[in-house]
């Protein structure tokens, strides 16, 4: 398999994390979406990541790459919870999670790519970051189990980790991490862990 994108991207991360955590080989291609976007048209039309290059086939939304690595992992190993009840806490702390950092990204590009960002627009997206962690740090807090959905890890938690990351990264000072213990303590142990080590980077604005 072929992992394109840059660790940075939330969405390429976790997937990055995911695929390591199942122990499935992979080969990473560092491309960006602006300085690499000659070489990752011809495989995603799109030219978004990440994009995973299974026996030949690629795949553009990380929504479905993650589906595809749960069907492709070891016995009992898939990311997200068997019980019915804890998959769908976990699809519900997933969608925050991951519309966080959406949110996060689209804030990111409306301040970076006009010359004059609404600011209308800018209050909405700040706004909705802060809700979205405010909800996902009652969530951690009540969680009294090592991950948010029980004594595995899951896509859940890898998401929110990455949106975090790129929430602190990319917009310094958003968030107030001192109101956000929970959020904070967990997203740490989550990064200490090897696979969170081994595929990350600092945050590249693009140029």
């Amino acid at each position: 398999m072929i992992l394109i994108g840059q660790y940075d991207s939330p969405f390429v991360r976790r997937v990055g994390i995911a695929l390591t955590l199942l122990g499935l080989p992979f080969e990473h291609r560092p491309w960006s979406t602006f300085g690499d976007a000659g070489m990752i048209r011809p495989i995603s039309p799109l030219t978004r990541v990440p994009v995973l290059v299974v026996d030949g086939v690629a795949l553009t939304d990380s929504h479905l790459i993650l589906a595809q690595l749960d069907e492709m992992a070891p016995p009992g190993r898939a990311l997200m919870p068997a019980d019915p009840a804890a998959r769908l806490a976990a699809r519900r702390l997933l969608g925050l999670a991951t519309g966080l950092a959406e949110t996060a990204v689209s804030l990111f590009y409306e301040k970076v790519l006009h010359d004059s960002p609404s600011p209308l627009l800018v209050e909405r997206r700040g706004g909705q970051v802060a809700a979205t962690a405010e909800v996902l740090e009652t969530a951690a807090a009540a969680a009294a189990t090592p991950f948010l959905c029980g004594a595995a890890i899951t896509h859940a938690d890898i998401a929110l980790a990455a949106a975090m990351r790129f929430v602190t990264e990319a917009h310094p000072g958003l968030l107030d991490l001192a109101a956000l213990p929970a959020l904070a303590r967990r997203c740490a142990a989550l990064e200490a862990m090897e696979a969170f080590q081994a595929i990350r980077q600092p945050f590249i604005p693009p140029s």
